[in-house]
């Protein structure tokens, strides 16, 4: 008889491990040899390439636009997860049902965005993972543009990421770039990176404390601090939803002082003037769009402003820098105007 204990210890499974202030995940790597089932190795499914891994809170009448924009992908290595984050909705609970075989649904609890990417990351079987929201989608090069990039680019390159083409509430294309210093102001990549699974673990996942919004600004935060590049692919390959009642315009912006806070708080160390100096210094030639005298002019309205103050004045700043942005022809008026809202 196979002792028990030393049977479960060959199967090389997937282990979470939490760390006991914060929900961070980690995970060892399953094998892609073989695995011990009743003391007789079975191969296991080759794994695929690419995993993308879908956040859904009640977001089923997005899923056909997903479902489509991952059908029409010209590079076809990937897995699909959808990670069902304890949805009510009857109608997305049938859709769910109702995806193909071939889409893997995972249900747990409500644990919110970053939670629900957590869950996805260590379910996914590829090195390379992407995730995406349920209401965004992807043009058909998104995959094979970026995972050559990825695949050919040395270990401390952790992630590839596009511009981005923002439909819905405005629309138009947005530049993305990579400045560690803005990084420290302003978010200024997108949630949708494709990243290696071991640069997602050597960051520590997504703070699952962050249910308010900018989860992943904080991740991306951190990603720099464990010491990964990322490689900007300057074609808007990604398109971004914008809704009225979605997480970034509904809460997270008019939140923008208190969730800076938090991060302020976390990272106090790089918010401390050496520090900024030596950052800014060693970036300064990289793209920006934070200067020196921005970022004093920020912390200094941060620290001293009544954080709802400082709230009220990001997101006046926010309508503004939009506002030009329109009368510049970057962005376009989607249902701006028509439905009377900012």
């Amino acid at each position: 008889m196979i002792d028990t204990r030393r049977r479960a210890a060959s199967r090389q499974r997937c282990e979470l491990q939490i760390s006991p202030d914060m929900r961070y995940y980690a995970a060892t790597p399953a094998s892609s040899a073989g695995r011990l089932i009743f003391g007789e190795i079975r191969p296991t499914v080759a794994a695929p390439r690419v995993s993308i891994i879908v956040p859904c809170h009640n977001g089923g009448r997005f899923l056909d636009g997903l479902m489509a924009s991952l059908d029409a992908q010209t590079f076809r290595d990937f897995e699909t997860i959808v990670i069902d984050d304890g949805s009510t909705e009857a109608a997305t609970q049938e859709k769910l049902r109702q995806l193909d075989h071939a889409v893997r649904v995972v249900h747990q609890e409500n644990r919110y965005l970053p939670g629900a990417r957590n869950r996805g990351f260590a379910e996914a079987r590829a090195e390379l993972i992407l995730p995406l929201d349920c209401d965004d989608r992807l043009e058909p090069s998104f995959l094979a543009e970026t995972v050559s990039i990825l695949e050919a680019a040395p270990a401390d390159v952790g992630f590839v990421f596009t511009h981005m083409r923002v439909a819905g509430a405005v629309a138009g294309v947005l530049q993305r770039h990579l400045n560690p210093f803005d990084q420290l102001f302003l978010n200024q990549l997108p949630y949708c990176l494709l990243i290696r699974k071991s640069a997602w673990q050597a960051a520590g996942g997504y703070d699952e404390t962050m249910r308010d919004g900018t989860e992943d600004w904080e991740f991306n935060i951190r990603l720099s601090r464990s010491g990964f590049r990322g490689i900007e692919l300057a074609k808007p390959l990604f398109i971004y939803s914008v809704r009225f009642d979605g997480m970034l315009m509904s809460h997270a912006t008019r939140m923008h002082g208190t969730l800076w806070r938090r991060i302020r708080t976390k990272h106090a160390d790089l918010y401390r003037i050496a520090a900024l100096v030596r950052l800014w210094r060693a970036t300064r030639a990289a793209p920006a769009k934070i200067s020196a005298g921005a970022a004093v002019g920020l912390l200094a309205a941060a620290k001293m402003l009544p954080e709802s103050w400082f709230n009220n004045l990001f997101f006046w700043l926010l309508i503004k820098t939009r506002a030009r942005r329109i009368d510049r022809g970057e962005l376009k008026e989607g249902q701006l105007r028509a439905n009377g809202r900012v």
